[in-house]
C-alpha cells in the first residue's frame, strides 16, 4: 500500500515553508536595538517562550529517533525525561533568580559580572565552537529523513531547511524565532498525532493490540523503570537508561543546557520578569515529559502495526528509519505533506535557535567589547547583530553540507561534542553561584579540568552519556575549590556582590 509523496504533499510543504518565513518577519515587527533583536526587548510572553523552548530542543532527531527507540526496546528513556523535569525545576529556583538580579544579556554575562570579562569571553567562545559543530551535524542529520521521505538529495534538503530558516531569523530576530517556534511545535505534534490516529484505526482492536504486542513473547515494552545495577560499578556506569543514571543524567544535562547554554538561556532572558521566566521553564518541563511519552508510545504503536518485525526484517538498517518508512508507505495524500512539514518544523525550530544564540553570543559577549570606549548607535548595533546572524547561518548551512555520508563517524562526534563542555560549563556556573571564595583563576582552572576529564572519560571508558555532565561538573567544582584552597584565598575577585546573593 505505497502512498508515495504526491503533488499535493509537495504543495503543502511549499506553502508551509513560505508561510512560516513571511509570518515570522511580519510578527517580529521592527527592531531598534540589539536588545530588541536578541532578547525581544525583554518583553516576551511567558507561554510563547515556554513552547518555543520545547520546539528548540525538539530536533528532527527526537521526532524520528524516539519512536524508533521504543520500537526496538522499551519506555526506559522516560526516566531521563523525569530527570529533565527535575533539572528544569532546579534551574528555575537556582539560576533564574541570579540571572534576573544582574539584568543579563547572555548566559556568560553572569560569569563576566561574577569573575571578570576574560572568563565571559572564554566560556562564550567555547559555547560558540561547540554549538557550531553540534548544530552543523544536527542540520545534516535532519536532512536524512527529509531525503528519505521526499526523495530530495541531501544538498537540496539542507538548503530547504537552512535558507528559509535563515531568512526569518535574519529579518525578525528572537521575536520571529519564538513566534515561529510556537507554530512549528503544533505543526510537528499534529503530524505525529495524525500518524498515531491512523495506526490505531488500522489495528483491529486499536489500543488493545498495542498493549498485547508490547507484552508479547515475555517482553515488557511498557516498562518505564530500569532498576538493574549490573555486576560492577563499571557495568552500571556503562548501562544506558538505568533509573539512577537517567534521573541524575537528565537532571545535570538539563541544568547545563537550560542554565548555561545560550541556545536556551537566551529565551529565558527575553521574558519580562523573573516569575515569567520561571513559568516559561516549568511549562517547558511539563510539555517535554508529555512529549517524550507521546513519541515513545508512537513507537509502540508502530511496533504493533508492523507485527513486532525486527528492523532487519523490515529491510531497514536502523530503528531511525521506521517512522519515515511508515510516512512514505502508509500515510494518505495530504497527511504525508503535513508530517513532512512537521519534520521540517522540528528542524527549523532548532536551527533558528542555534543561529540566533550564536549571533547573540558573538555580538554581546565578544564583539561589543572590542570597540572599547565606543558606544555604538542603535542602528549600527542592529546592523552588526544582523551581520553575525547571516554569517552563522551561512556557516551552519555550509558546515552541514560537508557531511555527505550518514555513516560518517564525524556525525557521532558532533553529537558528543556538547557533553565535552556541558559539565565544565555547569560546574563553572556553580562555582560562581554557590562558592563565594572562588575567583577567576579558580574558575578557569576548574573549567579546563572539567573539559579534560571529559576527554579522558570519552577516550578511555565506556561510561554512558547520561553520566558525562555529572562527571564534568563534579570535577570542575572540586578542582575550582582546590585551586582556591591552595591559593589560600577567601575573597572572590569582587564584582557586583548582589549576583552571589541567592536570597
Amino acid at each position: 500500500m505505497s502512498m508515495g509523496f504526491s503533488f499535493l504533499d509537495y504543495g503543502i510543504v511549499g506553502v508551509y515553508l513560505i508561510g512560516v518565513t513571511v509570518a515570522g518577519v511580519i510578527l517580529a515587527g521592527k527592531q531598534r536595538t540589539s536588545r530588541d533583536y536578541f532578547l525581544g526587548g525583554k518583553k516576551m510572553v511567558w507561554w510563547s517562550v515556554g513552547f518555543s523552548i520545547v520546539a528548540s530542543e525538539t530536533s528532527t532527531l527526537t521526532f524520528i529517533s524516539i519512536p524508533g527507540l521504543a520500537y526496538k526496546s522499551d519506555m526506559h528513556f522516560l526516566q531521563l525525561a523525569f530527570g529533565y523535569f527535575i533539572g528544569r525545576l532546579l534551574v528555575s529556583v537556582v539560576f533564574i533568580p541570579a540571572y534576573y538580579k544582574g539584568d543579563l544579556e547572555t548566559a556568560y554575562d553572569f560569569l563576566g559580572k561574577r569573575f571578570g570579562m576574560s572568563l565571559r569571553k572564554f566560556t562564550s567562545s567555547v559555547f560558540i565552537v561547540t554549538r557550531v559543530l553540534a548544530s552543523g551535524v544536527r542540520l545534516f542529520a535532519t536532512a536524512i529523513p527529509v531525503h528519505l521521505i521526499t526523495g530530495f538529495d541531501y544538498v537540496t534538503s539542507i538548503l530547504l531547511i537552512g535558507v528559509f530558516t535563515l531568512i526569518y531569523t535574519y529579518l525578525g530576530g528572537l521575536k520571529a524565532v519564538v513566534a515561529m517556534d510556537v507554530v512549528q511545535l503544533f505543526i510537528y505534534l499534529s503530524g505525529a498525532a495524525a500518524s498515531m490516529w491512523i495506526i490505531l484505526n488500522h489495528l483491529p482492536n486499536g489500543w488493545a493490540d498495542v498493549v498485547s504486542a508490547a507484552g508479547a513473547n515475555g517482553g515488557d515494552k511498557l516498562s518505564i523503570f530500569n532498576l538493574t545495577w549490573g555486576s560492577s560499578i563499571w557495568e552500571f556506569l556503562a548501562a544506558p537508561y538505568t533509573l539512577v543514571g537517567g534521573l541524575l543524567g537528565g537532571t545535570f544535562l538539563t541544568m547545563a543546557s537550560h542554565g548555561t547554554d545560550q541556545l536556551l538561556v537566551q529565551r529565558l532572558l527575553g521574558c519580562k520578569t523573573r516569575w515569567d521566566s520561571q513559568r516559561a521553564l516549568m511549562l517547558d518541563a511539563t510539555v517535554i515529559v508529555l512529549q517524550f511519552a507521546f513519541f515513545l508510545v508512537l513507537g509502540l504503536c508502530l511496533f504493533a502495526f508492523y507485527g513486532g518485525a525486527t528492523v532487519q526484517q523490515l529491510g531497514l538498517t536502523s530503528s531511525d528509519e521506521i517512522f519515515p518508512k511508515f510516512i512514505i508507505e502508509h500515510l494518505p495524500t495530504g497527511i504525508a505533506g503535513l508530517v513532512v512539514a512537521g519534520v521540517l518544523a522540528s528542524a527549523m525550530g532548532t536551527l533558528s535557535s542555534s543561529i540566533s544564540s550564536l549571533a547573540s553570543a558573538t555580538y554581546l559577549d565578544l564583539f561589543k567589547f572590542t570597540a572599547k570606549g565606543k558606544t555604538l548607535d542603535e542602528r549600527t548595533e542592529v546592523k552588526w547583530s544582523k551581520i553575525f546572524t547571516l554569517l552563522w547561518g551561512i556557516v551552519l548551512i555550509g558546515g552541514a553540507m560537508l557531511f555527505t555520508d550518514t555513516k560518517n563517524p564525524v556525525v557521532e562526534l558532533g553529537l558528543k561534542i556538547a557533553s565535552f563542555t556541558y559539565g565544565g560549563l555547569l560546574g563553572t556556573f556553580f562555582l560562581g553561584l554557590l562558592f563565594k571564595q572562588t575567583n577567576e583563576r579558580d574558575a578557569f582552572t576548574g573549567f579546563v579540568a572539567g573539559i579534560l576529564s571529559m576527554v579522558a572519560v570519552l577516550t578511555f571508558t565506556r561510561v554512558d552519556f547520561t553520566w558525562h555532565t555529572f562527571i564534568g561538573c563534579t570535577v570542575t567544582i572540586l578542582i575550582g575549590n582546590l585551586s582556591g584552597m591552595l591559593r589560600g584565598g577567601t575573597v572572590p575577585a569582587a564584582e557586583p556582590s548582589e549576583v552571589h546573593d541567592q536570597s
